[in-house]
């Protein structure tokens, strides 16, 4: 474990830590790290997506206007944008070319691909965690014409970088990001909440509007989500990534060790 970093730790909320909601769908796969830390430390974990996904129909596509065919790269920054993208096409009765390029974030973006097309590499550009490591990449194909597929609430940067760099993209709502019902939490309180996009605070206050922090300790993924964590007034516990925890289960385990150490 990395040495852990307390300059950004609230010492006076630093209190043990025996249940987690990720407001995320549960992992199917049973070497997750979330159970690993379950078990670990004898943690209760539960899961609840506080977002849920609407595919657009095709009467809200056309009235966008956008001929996915007159564009030779598409660029995919969630499995959600990749799902709602092929889905459209074939309920349009769209026949994607073979030899359209696909731009995805993460190799974890492009894996999924494989559900859909059969992957030859030179079709495939992949970054590596983050829309800005497609960048270099872009300015390389700057005269691809460049599709967006995402959802009615998205992070400006990759258009913003396409147009600022005068290469042709058009941005394509494929679904709309709307709050779960999670009314049933009301009465339920976790030691953690961990939360993945702004759209996830945005659920919490859709559903509790008078929501109370109190010693709840909020952990954020991203930049983006922490802002928004700040936004709302909340106080942000544990945020990721870090240096010393690029991950969302490496971040909590290090508070963990640090509040359940100071807290038997």
């Amino acid at each position: 474990m990395s040495q852990i970093q307390t300059s950004n730790i609230d010492l006076s909320r630093l209190k043990k830590v025996q249940t987690i909601l990720i407001s995320q769908p549960k992992p199917e796969d049973e070497k997750s790290p979330y159970y690993e830390l379950a078990r670990k430390y004898q943690l209760k974990i539960d899961f609840r997506p506080f977002i849920q996904i609407e595919p657009i129909t095709l009467k809200e596509y056309r009235k966008q206007k956008i001929n996915i065919l007159d564009h030779t790269a598409v660029v995919f920054t969630s499995r959600n944008a990749v799902t709602n993208f092929f889905n459209l096409c074939k309920e349009a009765k769209i026949e994607v070319p073979p030899d359209m390029k696909y731009f995805c974030v993460s190799d974890q973006t492009a894996n999924y691909l494989q559900k859909y097309i059969v992957i030859r590499k030179r079709k495939i550009f992949v970054g590596a965690k983050t829309a800005a490591d497609l960048f270099d990449l872009f300015k390389k194909h700057k005269n691809e014409k460049y599709l967006y597929p995402c959802s009615d609430i998205r992070r400006n940067e990759t258009i913003d970088f396409l147009r600022k760099n005068n290469i042709a993209v058009n941005e394509l709502i494929l679904y709309h990001t709307v709050p779960s019902d999670i009314s049933d939490l009301k009465d339920i309180n976790y030691d953690v909440i961990a939360f993945f996009s702004p759209s996830g605070i945005d659920a919490l206050f859709h559903n509790f509007p008078e929501f109370k922090q109190n010693n709840t300790r909020i952990a954020a993924f991203g930049p983006t989500t922490a802002q928004a964590v700040r936004d709302a007034n909340l106080i942000l516990d544990i945020e990721a990534p870090m240096p010393n925890a690029p991950s969302m289960t490496g971040a909590i385990e290090n508070y963990i060790m640090l509040a359940n150490k100071n807290n038997p």
